[in-house]
């Protein structure tokens, strides 16, 4: 099953809340995913650019955008962000395919 990596901050009152009644919001989001066919592998609040990071397994694509916009119209959550993950091996597969597609760039031949 694919992984992503899902990125996102809190609303200055989504965190004003949180600190009001600070709580563990892996269940909230557990159930969408699992809904959505897909599992948690872990989320960690962090800080700097983000407030929340984790990585989620996914169906396909348009589960991971589902749970994103989901995310994203709750109102509580801004920049969020997720990103489609590679192992190792598809990365190389990935480099081999690009070696041999044909594509040159300008001014190469």
């Amino acid at each position: 099953m694919p992984s992503y990596l899902v990125q996102l901050s809190y609303t200055s009152a989504a965190l004003a809340a949180l600190m009001e009644h600070p709580q563990d919001r892996n269940d909230a989001v557990r159930k969408p995913i699992e809904k959505l066919g897909g599992r948690v592998d872990r989320f960690y609040l962090s800080f700097g650019e983000s407030d929340i990071v984790g990585i989620v397994d996914m169906p396909n694509n348009v589960s991971a955008a589902a749970f994103s916009i989901a995310l994203g119209a709750g109102g509580a959550c801004t920049n969020v962000r997720t990103t489609p993950l590679m192992t190792t091996e598809e990365g190389i597969e990935a480099m081999k395919k690009a070696a041999s597609c044909g594509y040159k760039a300008v001014g190469k031949k």
